[in-house]
């Protein structure tokens, strides 16, 4: 399709949402796109529906089809209604969890969802006020609900929203329930067909006894509870980062015993603006600068923090020169499953019967301790809906003793299904704690880790490439690593290739193809190296991004040799990624 026919297509397109089914507000805006000389906003918002995905909707808030709106998520609601509605029609009540984040819009898209479902007879319990994510997982399961809504975009900048939608388990949906969701909404193709009119009497807004209740079990999660009373006054800088954090993280680290949590004041201001940063993620090092300085300033020997809708964590710690360093994804996942296993095998609690989840993309480390302990390490897909999988699969026959994924997620327990930055939070403080009462901080901790199960290090790099030509780029791109791999990376022939496009792992060295043992297939390419480095290359199924991941294997034979090791990793990690072309 060349320029002019995507224009007229997008034109007409747009010019239907004048109509008066749509609100004035929109109605200007759509105008406003139609009249502009330049038609590049106009097609951005128009050229294809807002896909709603495996995961949900995500995506730029504003008007047109391509665009969170109240029309987008009132078309997602009505979907998963009707999906509801059949999937549970012998129920005498069909109800939902509904919770929303600090972002601009959150809240009425939440009321919006709420009216929609309550109008197709369907009880809500709507979270009243901005909350954790974890916490709409963790009601679903607690008020017995078959479904569940959070709105949310995650750790994205402000410009997006986005909508999560989650199972009768408080998990996000995987096949059939994803696949068949989408088909319903696929259905909604009018306005007309959306129930806005809300009925009042099925909507019940929930809230301080739910968070009492979640409380009272995270704290069930804490292993050493006399570490945390020997060191509570031990100086905790937490920060929300603008975002839902703040409704629940610094209750817990009260209910665990911490009585010297330091606040950031500029960021426990909820705004969906994120005022004081550039990007409200935690994997940033900007994002936790001002922590870092009120760390600084008061002498606190760690920094914690959560992303605005809270499940995702970040965490600074201070090596042995004083200064802070941003701990990754993979060595809080690693540290507290460590933290975990030893204090279970301390307590005499591992029978056998243990296992912790990682997905593909996640540090091997982490296996390699699980190995050592004879606890069962099972990988799985990106995303916390894969974890919960698990978790469902082996419910009831082995117990489960913590997951997590390099992108800063963490789960210790199982009354929740998704990533959760106030339990994990709480057991970095303890884990603190607990190496407090031996002489340590965290990053010795993490040095001892390394000497004794052998060093690794990783990192990511997020590519963009926004809009419809970006997507192409992406797709291309993607065509290229399968259609060409490269011979060595990092100066070390690659050994094997893991493609879950098909299933197929493909050992360079005989020739032997192998069908990997995964629930469905995905869209993910893995190249192992002689030297033991892994490479994950990952288009983004909620972003406009393609994601590399890297994990690099040096020899460490000294703590006094780490930060040196460290310096020869990122080097290494640099080559791969220059072997990869990826700037």
């Amino acid at each position: 399709m060349n320029n002019d026919e995507l224009l007229k297509e997008v034109t007409i397109k747009a010019e239907k949402w004048l109509g008066p089914q749509y609100d004035e507000e929109t109605r200007v805006e759509v105008k406003a796109m139609l009249d502009a000389e330049d038609k590049t906003d106009l097609i951005e918002s128009f050229y294809k529906d807002l896909e709603f995905g495996t995961g949900g909707l995500r995506g730029i808030m504003g008007a047109g089809s391509n665009r969170m709106n109240i029309y987008t998520v009132g078309a997602a609601t009505q979907g998963l209604a009707n999906y509801l509605k059949d999937c549970f029609k012998e129920l005498p009540q069909i109800s939902v969890a509904i919770g929303h984040d600090v972002r601009n819009n959150s809240e009425k898209f939440a009321k919006i969802a709420a009216d929609i479902f309550s109008a197709n007879g369907i009880k809500v319990y709507l979270i009243d006020g901005p909350c954790p994510t974890p916490e709409v997982s963790y009601a679903i399961r607690k008020l017995g609900c078959q479904s569940g809504v959070m709105i949310t975009a995650s750790h994205n900048p402000k410009e997006y929203n986005g909508y999560k939608a989650y199972w009768s388990d408080g998990a996000q949906m995987i096949a059939p329930h994803d696949v068949k969701t989408i088909e319903y909404v696929n259905a909604i193709t009018s306005v007309d067909q959306i129930k806005f009119d809300g009925n009042a009497d099925l909507i019940e807004v929930v809230g301080e006894k739910l968070d009492k209740d979640y409380l009272a079990d995270i704290h069930t999660l804490s292993l050493d509870p006399e570490a945390d009373k020997r060191n509570k006054d031990m100086k905790i800088v937490y920060t929300p980062i603008h975002g839902t954090g703040l409704r629940l993280m610094y209750d817990s680290l009260k209910l665990w015993g911490f009585e010297n949590v330091i606040h950031v004041d500029e960021q426990d201001v909820q705004s969906g603006n994120f005022p004081t940063v550039v990007s409200p993620n935690p994997e940033n090092s900007e994002a936790m600068a001002m922590g870092v300085a009120k760390a600084k300033e008061t002498g606190a020997s760690l920094v914690i923090a959560s992303d605005p809708d809270a499940d995702r964590v970040g965490l600074v710690v201070r090596d042995k020169k004083g200064e802070y360093q941003l701990v990754n994804g993979n060595q809080i996942c690693m540290l507290l499953l460590y933290y975990i296993i030893t204090k279970n095998v301390e307590a005499g609690l591992l029978k056998g019967n243990e296992y912790c989840v990682k997905t593909i993309v996640t540090t091997e480390t982490i296996k390699r301790i699980a190995d050592a302990n004879n606890v069962k390490c099972y990988d799985c897909f990106t995303g916390f809906k894969w974890i919960a999988n698990v978790m469902r699969e082996l419910e009831g026959s082995m117990r489960y003793i913590g997951g997590g994924e390099e992108s800063y997620g963490f789960l210790a327990e199982t009354f929740v299904r998704d990533k959760d930055s106030i339990s994990a939070n709480s057991l970095i403080c303890e884990c603190a704690a607990w190496a407090a009462d031996q002489g340590l901080n965290l990053y010795e901790v993490l040095v001892d880790i390394y000497m004794k199960y052998g060093f690794s290090r990783e990192r990511g790099v997020s590519v963009v490439r926004p809009g419809k030509s970006g997507a192409e780029e992406i797709v291309a791109m993607m065509k290229n690593f399968r259609e060409n791999p490269p011979k060595t990376l990092g100066g070390s022939p690659l050994t094997c290739i893991k493609d879950y496009a098909d299933l197929n792992c493909t050992d360079l060295k005989t020739g032997n193809v192998e069908k990997m043992d995964f629930p469905t297939t995905s869209n993910v390419l893995q190249f192992f190296t002689e030297n033991g480095d892994k490479v994950s290359i990952r288009p983004s199924g909620t972003e406009p991004k393609i994601k590399f991941y890297v994990e690099v294997r040096e020899d460490l034979q000294n703590k006094e040799d780490y930060e040196a090791t460290v310096a020869k990793a990122e080097e290494h990690i640099d080559q791969i990624l220059a072997d990869l072309g990826v700037k």
